[in-house]
């Protein structure tokens, strides 16, 4: 395991001071349609999406109205379009009917409104309430918590998301959990690439064990 993993953070954490969350919104609701339409989806691609579709429905009770077909044609290229409609409007039911149209703002809430699982709670709880209930793994995270060697190679290559979070609030201090995967996103597709990662470029290429890298320089 990776011994070096306060000055990763530390470092990464100079290197990207303003590292946030990419997608767009304008309130609770509308942060959490599109965390769920960014599931095998860029946030770019989202963030070209959204527009239209909440100027159409801005809100929860909006949505809790809207005709379903409508919204599969507004989200239709951020793919699992079926699915994702589906979840929202199952999300925005459950936000009505159960929580007067407020977005509630606990782990064990959040995770009773269909379509959210833990990945999706953990960005909204970071980003709208600033509570750290976890770590959200992603894709990056996967592969730079692999690569630093923060977690066993297996663990990584089998995309363990589960997994791969426990063991990263173990390594890291609670208030580290929101800001963390921000730092590992953004070097992600800043530098540590899947394919070509740029380590000449990289500013914790000392801490970085990992020998797939070495051929970009």
């Amino acid at each position: 395991m990776n011994k070096y993993e306060a000055e990763i953070f530390n470092e990464l954490e100079a290197a990207y001071p303003d590292s946030k969350i990419a997608l767009n919104f304008d309130n609770d609701f509308q942060l959490l349609v599109a965390v769920i339409l960014s599931a095998q989806c860029t946030d770019e691609r989202v963030n070209k999406v959204t527009p239209a579709l909440f100027s159409r429905f801005p809100d929860a009770l909006a949505f809790y109205n809207s005709d379903i077909e409508e919204v599969k044609k507004l989200i239709f290229s951020t793919g699992f379009y079926n699915n994702k409609a589906k979840s929202i409007k199952g999300a925005a039911k459950t936000v009505v009917e159960k929580f007067n149209g407020i977005l509630p703002s606990t782990m064990e809430e959040l995770l009773t409104l269909p379509g959210v699982a833990r990945k999706t709670a953990n960005v909204v709880l970071c980003t709208l309430f600033n509570k750290s209930y976890g770590v959200t793994v992603d894709t990056h995270v996967i592969r730079l918590s692999g690569r630093l060697n923060l977690v066993p190679s297996k663990m990584s290559e089998t995309k363990n998301a589960n997994a791969i979070e426990k063991i990263l609030m173990k390594i890291y201090p609670k208030n580290n959990w929101c800001k963390l995967p921000h730092l590992f996103i953004f070097h992600g597709r800043n530098i540590c690439t899947a394919r070509r990662p740029k380590c000449s470029k990289c500013v914790i290429e000392k801490y970085c064990p990992s020998s797939l890298l070495k051929d970009s320089k």
